[in-house]
């Protein structure tokens, strides 16, 4: 068909006049719809199943072959037209319309957002990061699986010694068999990390090393399967023992804001040579005796004292030439002291009433 004989043919058909009545009448409607429900309606009434749009396209296929790809081609120009000003216009309602229905009473109380907070047990390691930082330690962590070899050989535990048995220990299924670094397990503390550390940046050193740790013992008020433990160490050539107990009443003073009244005694662990047990005033009776601090107005919170020289070689250092100091904060005690509660499995049932309080 000519180009001429097209026209006269569109002409007569009116089928783009239609389309441009469609194009104008849509657009003065979206652009008057002041409401996101007002401007779906007048969407489905142009471009919906029923729409008029939708109507005139299907007559396209009821028009002239020669006529239908340039009807069909004018009708989809119009669909994209009204389909873009609907979606601009849709975006400046979204801009502008209020949340409210209606008027809002700006007297009324507003309700409270839920915010979350630090875990008790977190904010404390944070608390001792901060203090341990200030006085130039590093902070360093590992992986919570480790190794017989990490977790006893290199601590100069003996191969004969009870916590190597699943009594103490989670090995792990697959891994508990052979001896030394074959054999893998759930940290049971976390002292191995000092050998891994040591032979990694050497001496002389200070640098103290959070996290988790697990074994299998009976829960009561005190103890838990998986609990948090903090320890400390320094490395360095004569340092002494009394510069250690500074360290230990600095930085609990740091922690609990006031003066905490310690005591060490005499203790055995193989990692350590001389060994102690660190103990504080517990600060839930206030040293007058509870079933806490089981009525003695003590209790032990860390243990500590100076590496074993064992424990050194197997750090890749000479005994004669490096000494140091070494504690093991019992976190999860620290934190009951700090806010006096008896019973450490609180810290851990994921009770929101109990742990909103520390927010």
């Amino acid at each position: 068909m000519e180009i001429e004989e097209m026209r006269k043919a569109l002409k007569e058909n009116g089928f783009l006049e239609r389309l441009e009545k469609i194009k104008e009448s849509g657009l003065e409607k979206i652009e008057g719809s002041s409401l996101p429900e007002h401007l779906q309606l007048v969407r489905a009434n142009l471009l919906g199943k029923k729409g008029e749009l939708t109507e005139i396209l299907k007559s396209v296929g009821q028009s002239a072959p020669e006529l239908r790809k340039t009807l069909g081609q004018a009708a989809n120009e119009v669909k994209q037209i009204l389909t873009e000003a609907v979606e601009k216009r849709n975006a400046q309602l979204l801009d502008t319309v209020s949340a409210f229905e209606g008027e809002a009473d700006i007297t009324v109380p507003g309700a409270e957002p839920f915010t979350g907070g630090l875990h008790p047990v977190t904010q404390m390691c944070y608390d001792l990061n901060d203090a341990f930082l200030s006085l130039g330690f590093e902070v360093f962590s590992e992986n919570e699986i480790t190794s017989e070899k990490y977790a006893f050989d290199n601590l100069n535990f003996a191969q004969e010694h009870p916590a190597r048995e699943s009594m103490d220990t989670y090995w792990l299924k697959g891994h508990d068999e052979g001896r030394g670094a074959e054999r893998l397990c759930l940290r049971p503390h976390l002292t191995g990390a000092s050998v891994r550390y040591l032979r990694d940046h050497g001496a002389p050193a200070r640098f103290v090393y959070p996290g988790r740790v697990y074994r299998n013992e009976t829960t009561d008020a005190r103890h838990e399967r998986a609990f948090f433990q903090y320890e400390a160490l320094i490395v360095d050539r004569d340092f002494s023992f009394a510069s250690g107990m500074v360290l230990i009443k600095t930085i609990l003073e740091r922690v609990f804001g006031r003066e905490i009244d310690v005591r060490m005694r005499v203790g055995f662990f193989p990692f350590v040579e001389p060994g102690f047990e660190i103990d504080m005033k517990c600060q839930v009776c206030g040293g007058e005796g509870c079933s806490v601090c089981k009525h003695v107005g003590w209790i032990e919170v860390m243990p500590g004292g100076t590496p074993h020289p064992n424990v050194l070689r197997a750090a890749g250092l000479d005994p004669a030439v490096w000494s140091g100091f070494y504690i093991n904060i019992g976190l999860d005690r620290l934190v009951m002291m700090r806010y006096g509660v008896d019973d450490v499995r609180l810290f851990h049932s994921a009770d929101l009433r109990f742990l909103e309080q520390f927010k």
